[in-house]
């Protein structure tokens, strides 16, 4: 009885994960992502070809057979015990499940497309091409056979894979050598010292360092360019750290202090419209703290609201100044849509040097600067405070915290470094205008900063390169940024809520709160003694 109830939650398990997986491939290949797909995977391959071509069918074999071995290995979760029959059930269920769905799309779109439906009218990607290739090349019914038993065979293999490889004993049994090998050499006395020795720390930051300076000399003009941008997110993104990760404040308008920055730098150093042509060096601190003031008297209004309501006003003041600056009222101080050319860049004894290495070497020391400056901040007094305010803005108050100066102080800094990226921005390019400053830059390093880390700076760091360096690498995924996103933070939430590289105070928290729903019983006294009663006869006087 105990058995046949296993194997029917395998079953359950793989039927829920084939419908789960089926609603996901078929929306991927409405939105004309499978195609997309196959020529990246073609690209890395080197078969590209046209979407009818033997060569790309097999790419798309190659990624549906991928997208299959995931569902297995998702269905094929352990139930009680861990038995092969309901690794198989738990394979086929899914595969079967997944295979199905998509065999009756498939089936539907081929037989459309043979009555000459013209369903790029209601779904651009749906070409004639892009069905016949999810068809294999083959008729309706053909291809919709084939799907279903390329999803049930991927998907038994996957279940297999995740029984015998993750969970197989040989690999339990080689965890537990390299734990037995490893173990007594980390906690020798030898490794503790090395590890806590200052120059073992002092060696790692100078091998950073190294890396840092010859990076720009060995990387061409393109990957430079790419590296520049993805520092300008990284200042941008240690800003906003402060704001939302310590401060605990969701700003959705922080578009417009990288704006601030970004026209002040061009305005003040461009021949036009103003014809000042000012220096770098005078702009800059100008453009950081313009958009400091910025910050607070912003601040000063709307800070006392919480939650969605800041986040509401906020963002409105991110598209105020975006609007702003496109206007045709304020083409003669901004020049309008057209935006602001010929942005001067950094002279150094009268030389200007304002190439994408240089540039690269700018950035970067802004960003070991921001660094510092965050660091010190959090471990000092208004770090604290910032703390503490995220916690329990109520509790921080009575403790005796100014929760009013603390926020216009996260505020304002924060500005200053996204003022700061700003002007790096606009004097890297020669150019800013009101399509560089869109709600989409403030969704960009929020996403940054919920993927890396909130209120960690290599989280930080390591959310940039994802969010910004790969998609500049992979070109071809562009069209589905936001798609990316949104299906990147949902895993990150499922699987790592705390981030990449979490700061450790978060990390600590998430684990405590995961441990708490777990065992609620942890918290609770096994036995809480009833009050004693006095006798109702006896005297209270001694």
């Amino acid at each position: 009885m105990k058995t046949s109830g296993n194997l029917f939650r395998c079953l359950r398990n793989g039927l829920q994960a084939g419908v789960v997986f089926g609603i996901i491939i078929i929306f991927l290949v409405l939105i004309g992502f499978d195609e997309t797909a196959a020529q990246l995977i073609g690209k890395f391959l080197g078969n590209q070809g046209e979407a009818t071509s033997s060569a790309m069918i097999y790419n798309l074999v190659i990624l549906l057979g991928l997208l299959g071995l995931w569902t297995g290995a998702y269905a094929a979760k352990p139930v009680g015990k861990d038995t092969w029959g309901g690794v198989l059930i738990a394979g086929s269920g899914a595969g079967l499940v997944s295979g199905l769905m998509v065999a009756a799309l498939a089936f539907i779109l081929g037989t459309l497309n043979t009555a000459q439906v013209g369903l790029r009218e209601y779904l651009a990607e749906l070409s004639p091409d892009a069905i016949r290739l999810f068809l294999f090349g083959l008729s309706p019914l053909a291809g919709a056979l084939a799907h279903v038993i390329l999803f049930l065979g991927t998907a038994v293999l996957g279940s297999i894979s995740a029984r015998g490889i993750g969970r197989g004993a040989w690999r339990t049994k080689m965890g537990e050598n390299w734990a037995q090998w490893t173990k007594p050499l980390s906690e020798s006395a030898l490794m503790k010292q090395i590890r806590s020795h200052p120059i073992m720390r002092y060696g790692i930051y100078g091998l950073i360092l190294l890396f840092l300076i010859g990076m720009p000399q060995i990387l061409g003009q393109y990957w430079n360019y790419t590296v520049g941008t993805v520092g300008i997110y990284v200042l941008l993104g240690l800003g906003l750290n402060i704001v939302v990760g310590m401060a605990g404040l969701l700003d959705l308008g922080y578009v417009a202090f990288f704006a601030i920055g970004a026209y002040t730098m061009a305005l003040l150093t461009a021949p036009e419209p103003h014809h000042l042509v000012w220096s770098f060096w005078l702009a800059l601190p100008l453009g950081v703290l313009l958009a400091a003031l910025s910050g607070i008297l912003l601040g000063i209004p709307v800070l006392r609201l919480r939650g969605d309501y800041l986040a509401i006003v906020t963002l409105g003041f991110g598209e105020i100044i975006r609007i702003l600056s496109k206007s045709d009222l304020f083409t003669p101080l901004t020049a309008g849509p057209r935006g602001v050319r010929n942005v001067a860049g950094p002279t150094l004894f009268g030389h200007p040097f304002n190439n994408d290495v240089v540039f690269v070497y700018l950035i970067i020391l802004a960003i070991l600067l921001v660094i510092f400056v965050t660091i010190r901040l959090e471990n000092s007094r208004a770090g604290r405070a910032w703390i503490a305010m995220r916690e329990d803005e109520t509790v921080a108050q009575a403790q005796g915290i100014n929760t009013l100066r603390a926020k216009l102080l996260a505020f304002a800094i924060g500005a200053a470094f996204a003022g700061l990226g700003g002007a790096l921005f606009a004097s890297r390019n020669q150019f800013t205008g009101p399509e560089d400053h869109t709600l989409m830059v403030s969704i960009n390093v929020l996403c940054l900063i919920i993927v890396g880390g909130m209120g960690s700076i290599p989280g930080v760091i390591a959310g940039a390169f994802v969010l910004k360096g790969l998609p500049e690498v992979l070109r071809e995924l562009e069209n589905y940024r936001i798609l990316a996103f949104g299906a990147l933070l949902v895993v990150m939430m499922i699987i790592r809520p705390e981030g990449l590289i979490p700061s450790r105070r978060r990390h600590l928290e998430i684990s405590r709160g995961e441990d708490s729903l777990d065992h609620p019983e942890a918290g609770v006294p096994e036995h809480v003694p009833e009050p004693v009663q006095p006798d109702p006869g006896e005297s209270r006087i001694p």
